[in-house]
């Protein structure tokens, strides 16, 4: 990162290539679509660039800096457009998984993500980074910018306002959130 605040294109160019793929997954969860998700991560890596001497390597790791930056841009994003809904049945070919396991997976993606959507944006973003991208309470609660404790008071809000939202349901559609749900 030093490099890169020195204005070394290279250093600039191992560093995309090398978290690239790491933040597109974190901003296609938080995002309405892949499109908005590689904007979010395009514009993020830009200011990086632009701006490098904004990550001060005192206060956080980069890779918890950066969660940070990308989150806040795909909020950003999200918050100056709304998705138009795709048409009903829309449904890309696959060749993996049977039609009525995707329809399950499908409906269960949709829930879960509507329900994840209701939960107010610090919830949602504790529950993406703990159980989604796989992030331990203590690498989460930097990004956050919290305490652990904090941060384990947030998830389980979220998880509470999740029960709730899902009702009978909630069983099989936590299952990836079995952690303490």
């Amino acid at each position: 990162m030093q490099r890169v605040a020195e204005g070394s294109a290279a250093a600039y160019g191992v560093l995309v290539r090398r978290h690239a793929e790491r933040y597109l997954a974190l901003a296609s969860r938080l995002s309405v679509d892949h499109g908005m998700a590689e904007e979010a991560v395009q514009d993020a890596f830009a200011k990086l660039w632009q701006q490098p001497h904004r990550f001060d390597a005192r206060k956080a790791r980069f890779t918890t800096w950066f969660y940070r930056v990308v989150a806040n841009r795909c909020f950003d994003l999200r918050r100056k457009r709304r998705p138009e809904p795709l048409p009903e049945g829309f449904d890309q070919a696959d060749d993996g998984p049977t039609a009525e396991d995707r329809l399950v997976e499908r409906d269960r993606a949709r829930l879960l993500g509507a329900a994840l959507d209701a939960l107010p944006e610090r919830q949602r973003l504790a529950v993406t980074l703990c159980y989604l991208e796989g992030l331990s309470n203590a690498e989460a609660a930097a990004v956050l910018d919290v305490h652990v404790k904090a941060l384990e008071s947030l998830l389980t809000r979220a998880r509470g306002g999740l029960r709730k939202r899902l009702g009978a349901d909630r069983a099989v559609l936590l299952a990836p959130l079995a952690k303490d749900a």
